[in-house]
């Protein structure tokens, strides 16, 4: 999001596209001007890499350039100039892309540094989502949004830990709601059984995730997508980070977005089938200290 915002300074004459899934359009404030998969999209006159180092990438880029003299800007590949990839954990990655295009001469250096911390979406329309109603309220209405899933089991809290902690918070008097997707709807199942909170596994759009994390109170998840939306909307938010630490996928340092991690453990299988060391070692006493500072003493209560 910030490389593209500078993209659209940088490049105000030019029409920009995106090669990427069509959801991406339901995202309100998304900097370009139109999705397109590959056999849609228009002949280019500059093709930018901001998906990774290649070749699977560059190579779809190259494809639509053809023969055209088009300027290319990404990391350094054959027929690519540009800086060559560095690994480096302690680099936040939005910097990666933004300092990029600071490399390839569209922006200043400065620019670039200032830019990458902005990861601010607008409010999205409340109206066009189709969100179920909870105990008379809908769900849209300051929840404490709960979403225990992960795409990797190393990046995975144990379940009963985030069951732990949903109990707690509907003790206190906060309404959960828990999303995942619908492969993860034993996890959803059980903190949604454990906190009496309303279970939207496989039940969401898009646009539907967008509006209830964009009206919650709270966000607590994983090192997770849902995460990244939180931030994006200034909503006040838990992280719970294993294999790979927050300096390069956190968000910038705010004191509405709490990190949660242990990286003197952390093993750094980002793939790996179990929770990373680094991740167990939060404890459901640390989570809840850390949500209940952040919700404040004047729980939304039922009824």
């Amino acid at each position: 999001m910030p490389a593209l915002r500078l993209m659209r300074r940088a490049l105000p004459e030019h029409r920009i596209v995106l090669l990427g899934p069509a959801w991406v359009g339901d995202v309100a404030g998304f900097p370009v001007d139109a999705v397109a998969d590959d056999a849609a999209a228009p002949a280019p006159d500059v093709v930018v890499n901001l998906h990774g180092r290649g070749p699977q990438s560059h190579a779809r880029l190259d494809a639509l350039a053809r023969s055209r003299p088009v300027r290319r800007i990404g990391h350094a590949a054959p027929g690519w100039d540009g800086p060559a990839w560095v690994d480096d954990p302690e680099r936040p990655e939005r910097r990666r892309w933004c300092d990029l295009l600071a490399t390839c001469g569209l922006v200043g250096d400065d620019e670039a540094a200032v830019a990458a911390d902005d990861l601010r979406l607008p409010t999205p329309d409340v109206g066009g989502a189709s969100l179920p109603a909870s105990g008379g309220r809908r769900a849209t209405s300051s929840a404490v949004v709960i979403h225990p899933g992960a795409a990797f089991g190393s990046k995975r809290w144990p379940v009963d830990r985030f069951a732990a902690v949903a109990e707690a918070l509907a003790g206190d008097g906060h309404r959960v709601v828990v999303t995942g997707g619908r492969d993860e709807s034993a996890l959803t199942a059980a903190v949604a059984a454990a906190s009496g909170g309303l279970d939207l596994a496989g039940r969401t759009s898009l646009l539907d995730l967008l509006v209830l994390v964009a009206g919650a109170r709270l966000v607590i998840a994983g090192d997770t997508g849902i995460a990244h939306v939180a931030t994006a909307f200034g909503i006040p938010s838990v992280t719970l980070f294993g294999p790979v630490g927050p300096t390069q996928w956190g968000p910038p340092a705010d004191p509405r977005h709490v990190v949660l991690t242990d990286a003197s453990v952390r093993r750094g299988e980002r793939f790996a089938d179990e929770p990373d060391p680094a991740l167990l070692a939060v404890t459901v006493d640390d989570v809840l200290g850390c949500a209940r500072v952040l919700v404040g003493s004047s729980p939304d209560r039922l009824g």
